[in-house]
């Protein structure tokens, strides 16, 4: 009488009559596949991928530090202190609930100092030199979730472009370990000061913030070298080199001195970069650390001034400036670095594109330029968006910290910021919270290095919008 139907396929069903053998069409049928089924056969979008990769290696490196001999006393860290290094580490942000010289083992530095490489590299990046060594060829797919990974501006040449990143990240990383090594070796012996040297050098350069300096005293950062020049000068080059971004390492290796050739992105980074770093130096110079001497101020103000973008080494006692000079490293931690680096924060590009939109609202142009370029209206709204997320995050973890431990409200907006900027610069707080605020410090450090539009756009993954356009009315504002 009629032809059976499997899920998913369609069917018309058929009459047949007995005399004349004709087979009618009686109706069709169409069973389509339901928002369940087509949900479980969508492939993950780059978003969702880079989302759960972090959240996976994150839950790894915390089972590991879990490990007997992860720890000195051999008893291994608690899940929650665990989990909260292991996030610290991959999400390169330098907060820490135990101090990393002394309670982890060799072993447990050595988890940890992986889980800031893989975090700062990115572990779309590393996963694609696993693949790279077994000699697999990436298909259309992978190269994408690469690009969207390391903010590449196209598609072609994306394996080349990683392997540039491999490449400069080692030496980067080996000869900073080299030059720090000098003084540390001196310090603390051979093979001690060769493992400082490493750590340190992979450290700053992922712009995590971990030290091994708590031997001399806890939590101490490298307080006992703020004077010496070697040190100061190596760790800020290399939390520079990490921050400006491996796009614009790539301008400058393709096109060396000739800056025209560069690319708009790239001249934006490097001016803004400047001026982040140069004006907040100047600042603290003069308004803060008076009781120093010229040249311990001259180093120290220099330093905090790198370092408090996303780094979260400090030579200084932080919890010794001015409000007003905390406060501004609140925002310049907000900031970060560049896309595309081993820094978090919002990015000096997400600033620079807000700062000239309100140039071009204030001479009442139509466009947002940078050096004689336009900028796409997309990278506006994006900005606005990030800004938004980040504020929000900021704030709303600020408060709800200040609430449940009931401690000063900038004190908490310090870790906040320090938290989803990925910075790890701390006024010591973050030892002695509660479980629930260490819970809200990990989902900032996680939004802050996967990204807050990515978590978005791994959420609403397949939600676009139509074509259609809704009516327009004017709105006034401001």
């Amino acid at each position: 009488m009629a032809k059976r139907y499997k899920s998913g396929i369609r069917h018309n069903l058929l009459l047949t009559t007995p005399r004349f053998g004709l087979q009618l069409p009686v109706i069709s049928i169409s069973q389509r596949e339901g928002p369940a089924t087509k949900r479980l056969r969508r492939p993950f979008s780059s978003a969702q991928i880079i989302v759960l990769g972090f959240a996976a290696v994150i839950l790894l490196g915390g089972l590991l530090l879990m490990l007997p001999f992860a720890t000195r006393d051999g008893r291994g860290a608690s899940f929650p202190d665990a989990l909260f290094t292991a996030a610290s580490a991959i999400c390169v942000t330098g907060l820490v609930v135990q101090d990393t010289g002394t309670y982890w083992s060799g072993f447990g530095q050595g988890i940890i100092l992986a889980l800031i490489q893989i975090g700062g590299m990115g572990v779309i990046t590393c996963a694609v030199a696993i693949f790279a060594l077994a000699g697999q060829k990436l298909t259309l797919r992978q190269r994408g979730t690469i690009q969207e990974a390391i903010a590449a501006p196209r598609l072609g040449g994306i394996v080349r472009l990683t392997g540039f990143i491999l490449l400069t990240t080692a030496a980067a990383e080996l000869l900073g370990a080299l030059l720090l090594s000098i003084p540390f070796c001196r310090e603390f012996g051979l093979p001690r000061g060769l493992w400082y040297g490493l750590f340190h050098a992979v450290s700053a350069f992922c712009n995590a913030g971990f030290d091994l300096m708590g031997e001399q005293a806890l939590f101490s950062s490298l307080t006992a070298f703020s004077a010496r020049p070697l040190v100061n000068s190596v760790i800020m080059l290399l939390i520079i080199t990490g921050g400006i971004g491996f796009m614009t390492w790539e301008d400058v290796s393709i096109h060396k001195l000739n800056l025209r050739r560069y690319r708009m992105q790239s001249k934006v980074i490097f001016t803004v970069s400047a001026l982040l770093i140069l004006l907040p130096a100047a600042y603290f110079y003069f308004f803060e650390f008076a009781a120093l001497s010229p040249g311990e101020r001259f180093w120290g103000s220099l330093f905090q001034s790198v370092t408090v973008r996303t780094a979260g080494f400090n030579t200084l006692d932080l919890s010794r400036m001015s409000e007003a000079g905390q406060g501004i490293m609140i925002l310049l931690m907000l900031v970060g670095g560049a896309p595309g680096s081993t820094a978090g924060g919002m990015k000096v590009t997400t600033l620079a594109v807000l700062l000239s939109t309100a140039v071009s609202v204030f001479r009442r142009r139509e466009d947002t330029s940078f050096f004689g370029r336009r900028i796409e209206e997309g990278a506006v709204r994006s900005a606005a968006a990030i800004l938004t997320l980040y504020l929000t995050l900021f704030l709303g973890g600020g408060f709800l910290i200040s609430r449940i431990e009931g401690l000063p409200l900038l004190a908490c907006l310090f870790e906040t910021a320090s938290a989803v900027g990925t910075v790890g610069l701390t006024l010591g707080l973050t030892p002695g919270l509660g479980a629930a605020s260490r819970a809200i410090l990990i989902g900032l450090m996680y939004c802050g290095r996967v990204g807050a539009l990515t978590l978005v756009f791994a959420a609403l993954s397949g939600n676009r919008g139509g074509s259609t356009r809704l009516p327009s009315e004017k709105l006034i504002v401001g």
